[in-house]
């Protein structure tokens, strides 16, 4: 009999980027894995054939980013509820706030299957610090939800505090993973030779102090702040011929940002590479990266940054918190102030060579934490706890087949 297990997410994407270890971990326990989302939803680079190639079979439903989109969610929790009934799905593994609403109520309403409810919450939306709105109604939300969640997964130390005053289904478990996992064959620090040859690829000179965003361009990546540090900069005078500021990334703000850049006069510091879907290069190359998001679950770019032995110039929020020593493997500001940014560019500035040996050191030690073989051990665990209750299920003996019937 065939293990069934379906993973949802908002976007197609998600799975390739994020969840390639998981479904290595299902495939050698022998599941078929099932991934339910929105093919049609935008995205820059279509995955759709990696996917399958990998062996998962892709579902189309109508789930839309913003749970307020009421017509579109109803409809995929009715394909959702038809994709479980006809693979008779075991268990569902959830993601995305949208995924983690729909999967769990899915669960409810298909109690003569009662799948197996695991949610990832990539970063709660009732964070410190956060809006009314969140705290009052994004929180109530997820705590009736756990009601329904037989594993839930955090990836910070905050949503796992606020998480142990959840209520999880009888036998649920609650834990905290070191995010989706660092590949560190990927990210470590480039070889100088190497990287003073990309660096003058990329028109960055030797003598350039070269800054680094990398993340969609949106309002949570908060990249105008960065560009309102430089600008107060310019209108103080300072020396910016030898800043460079590198963009990777795209979004619904590209528009907006290259009008403030041409509005501040940034041309000649600002560079807008777009998406990239390797920036691992391009990344080693930076003197330091912005990580300048208002609320991060963790901030893989940071973490990414770090393990190259690049430092961060961070805003502070309950992801950056897990990794970032302030002044030690880069530089902590309020995510808001220009002007803190601005004296974190001027720190980077003022350090000399041996100080700047020093943090790399620091930066590429601090990452190694965040490795995906610790990721990997803990989902191991998860999925082989609930590989052990699918089965039992599974093998169960029937009641006639406990009980001996014959003559006496």
């Amino acid at each position: 009999m065939e293990k069934h297990i379906l993973i949802l997410a908002t976007t197609h994407d998600f799975l390739w980027k994020f969840e390639r270890e998981d479904v290595n971990l299902l495939q050698q326990m022998g599941f078929v894995i099932h991934y339910a989302t929105n093919i049609k939803e935008p995205t820059y680079v279509s995955y759709k054939k990696d996917i399958q190639r990998m062996g998962v079979q892709i579902h189309h439903i109508e789930i839309a980013r913003s749970p307020f989109l009421l017509r579109d969610n109803c409809k995929a929790l009715q394909q959702l509820l038809q994709l479980i009934d006809r693979y008779s799905i075991q268990a569902i593994h959830c993601h995305t706030p949208v995924g983690g609403l729909l999967g769990r109520l899915a669960g409810r309403l298909c109690r003569n299957l009662s799948p197996l409810i695991l949610y990832t919450a990539h970063g709660f939306h009732f964070y410190r610090g956060s809006p009314l709105f969140n705290r009052l109604v994004y929180y109530q939300v997820e705590k009736k939800l756990a009601n329904d969640t037989d594993v839930l997964i955090v990836i910070n130390g905050e949503d796992f505090k606020a998480a142990q005053k959840f209520h999880l289904k009888p036998g649920g478990r609650l834990y905290q993973i070191p995010g989706v996992g660092l590949d560190q064959n990927v990210f470590h620090p480039l070889p100088d030779q190497r990287r003073n040859v990309l660096r003058d690829q990329l028109g960055i000179g030797n003598h350039d102090f070269f800054l680094l965003s990398v993340g969609e361009l949106n309002e949570n990546k908060n990249h105008r702040v960065v560009l309102e540090a430089l600008a107060e900069m310019k209108r103080q005078h300072k020396d910016l011929s030898h800043i460079r500021y590198g963009i990777c990334g795209d979004g619904f703000l590209h528009g907006r940002i290259q009008q403030w850049i041409q509005e501040w006069g940034l041309e000649k510091q600002v560079i807008l590479f777009g998406y990239r879907t390797q920036v691992s290069e391009i990344l080693g190359c930076a003197d330091a990266s912005v990580l300048s998001s208002k609320r991060e679950g963790l901030g893989m770019a940071g973490l990414e940054s770090l393990a190259m032995g690049v430092p961060v110039l961070a805003a502070d929020n309950r992801g950056t918190r897990e990794y970032m020593v302030h002044g030690q493997n880069g530089f902590v500001c309020e995510r808001n102030e220009a002007a803190a940014f601005i004296e974190g560019i001027e720190f980077f500035l003022r350090l000399g060579p041996e100080e700047r040996a020093m943090i790399r050191d620091r930066c590429c030690e601090s990452a190694k934490p965040f490795a995906k073989a610790y990721t990997n051990a803990i989902m191991q665990e998860i999925y082989a706890e609930v590989n052990r209750r699918i089965e039992q299920r599974m093998y169960k003996p029937s009641y006639k087949n406990q009980h001996h019937h014959g003559g006496i």
